[in-house]
């Protein structure tokens, strides 16, 4: 698979843009690669039902987040607060980093 770079990384804070969760924020556990595809921290929950496991013996019913599709999501820019598109400059070590463009800061994970 080619090293493709993403605007959304595992702890950045994100929009979602668009779907049922339109409007809100959160962080980012985890990002799937293939998929093309996140999981954001309290956004699309779902409701899984979980058999009793020597590990659970409880089972029952659990909520947990469903992932997003990368599209529909946007980092949020560290300065304002609000939903920016993503670049990528040199920092000042000659490095590529992302900033956001709608201030032009860079973008520091988590």
């Amino acid at each position: 698979m080619k090293n493709v770079k993403f605007h959304v990384r595992k702890g950045d804070t994100v929009k979602i843009i668009a779907g049922n969760e339109n409007g809100k924020t959160g962080k980012v556990l985890e990002v799937d690669r293939v998929k093309y595809r996140a999981i954001v921290e309290g956004a699309n929950m779902v409701t899984k039902h979980v058999k009793p496991t020597a590990e659970s013996p409880e089972g029952g019913i659990q909520q947990t987040e469903a992932s997003i599709h990368l599209s529909n999501l946007m980092v949020v820019d560290p300065s304002s607060g609000d939903a920016t598109r993503v670049g990528r400059k040199q920092n000042a070590d000659g490095k590529l980093q992302r900033y956001s463009k709608k201030s032009g800061d860079f973008i520091t994970n988590g």
